[in-house]
């Protein structure tokens, strides 16, 4: 395969809500947290964050609603981001990941975005006309080496990876909490199916693991059939 094996790892709620509402002030980072019977369990989805893959996959706008562009600087990691960003991230934002990274390539189709102005030893970037992921990944690999990448974006452009073919497997953790509401963002959200010849868009999955874990918490593990 030309490009690196893709899991897109996530935490939502049951109904499949990866944000606690539709506005940007609210995210379930900083509001799980708060929720007596959901914090209790929270920490089992961060400690398997940190045994995914060496390479993350992120989008601008889901960073800076995390507060990324006020961040203080992190401790440096074995782990290597890229991030797609056309005007969320900040110049601090992007001194932030360039702390955090071993490598950090910025994928962008804005040729004004501020990281181009600024001169970082693990500061890569990847200049599109147009967002084309399959692209991105692809020089991921090839330029930079990364053979396996854990995707952590938003719910539509976890919808654009899902629609074109380059998700490879699933790792969702299911916090015990509902939150509907159809402007909430979703685990994949994006372009609608609108007729029966589009069908070969969905996504077939099969299980790998269903794990109960403390406090509620599952975990789902799906390879994605081709």
């Amino acid at each position: 395969m030309d490009r690196p094996v893709v899991t897109l790892f996530m935490l939502m709620s049951v109904d499949g809500k990866i944000s606690t509402g539709a506005s940007d002030d609210l995210d379930v980072d900083k509001d799980f947290p708060k929720i007596a019977g959901v914090k209790e369990g929270l920490h089992q989805y961060y400690e398997i964050e940190q045994t995914t893959d060496l390479w993350s996959l992120n989008s601008g706008r889901v960073q800076a609603k995390i507060g990324v562009n006020r961040a203080k600087t992190p401790d440096k990691t074995p782990v290597s981001f890229a991030v797609i960003d056309n005007r969320h991230l900040t110049e601090h934002g992007i001194r932030y990941f360039c702390a955090l990274s071993k490598e950090f390539v910025l994928i962008t189709s804005n040729e004004k975005h501020p990281a181009f102005e600024m001169e970082e030893e693990n500061l890569h970037i990847i200049y599109q006309r147009e967002l084309s992921p399959e692209d991105a990944l692809r020089r991921l690999k090839r330029e930079y080496g990364c053979e396996r990448i854990t995707l952590q974006t938003g719910g539509t452009l976890n919808g654009l990876f899902l629609r074109e073919k380059l998700i490879d497997h699933i790792d969702i953790v299911v916090a015990p909490i509902l939150i509907g509401g159809r402007d909430t963002s979703t685990l994949i959200d994006g372009r609608s199916l609108l007729s029966e010849g589009e069908l070969s868009d969905l996504g077939v999955l099969k299980l790998e693991e269903c794990a109960v874990l403390e406090n509620s918490y599952l975990r789902l593990r799906y390879e994605v059939i081709r």
